[in-house]
C-alpha cells in the first residue's frame, strides 16, 4: 500500500463543531477502511496545521477520493502529500547511479 500524510485545518465550521471532531474522524477511519484503506497515525499539532494524518490507501485514486470525502463534509481542508518509506527513499536514491 501506499502512504500519504494529510495535512489538515478546520475551517470555521469545523471549528464551530470541534466537539464533534472525534465522531468525524471515527466516519473518516471507517470510510477509508471500507476503500481498502488504514489510519496509520494521528496528530494534533500546534502551529501551520491542526491536524497530521498518515494513512495507506492502495493507491492514488483512492486517496484522491478520500481527500474529496473529507473536503466535502465542509470541516477541514488538506494538503495532501505522497509519502515514499525509507526503503522506497534508498532505492529511488540508489536508481541515480
Amino acid at each position: 500500500m501506499t502512504t500519504y500524510v494529510a495535512l489538515a485545518n478546520w475551517t470555521e465550521q469545523g471549528a464551530r463543531t470541534v466537539a464533534d471532531s472525534p465522531r468525524r474522524l471515527d466516519a473518516a477511519r471507517k470510510s477509508l477502511e471500507e476503500m481498502g484503506g488504514r489510519f496509520v497515525s494521528l496528530l494534533m499539532t500546534m502551529g501551520e496545521h491542526d491536524l497530521v494524518l498518515v494513512y495507506e490507501a492502495p493507491d492514488d485514486a483512492v486517496a484522491a477520493r478520500f481527500t474529496l470525502l473529507l473536503g466535502r463534509q465542509g470541516s477541514v481542508r488538506t494538503k495532501t502529500l505522497k509519502a515514499f518509506p525509507e526503503p522506497a527513499y534508498r532505492a529511488i536514491i540508489e536508481s541515480l547511479g
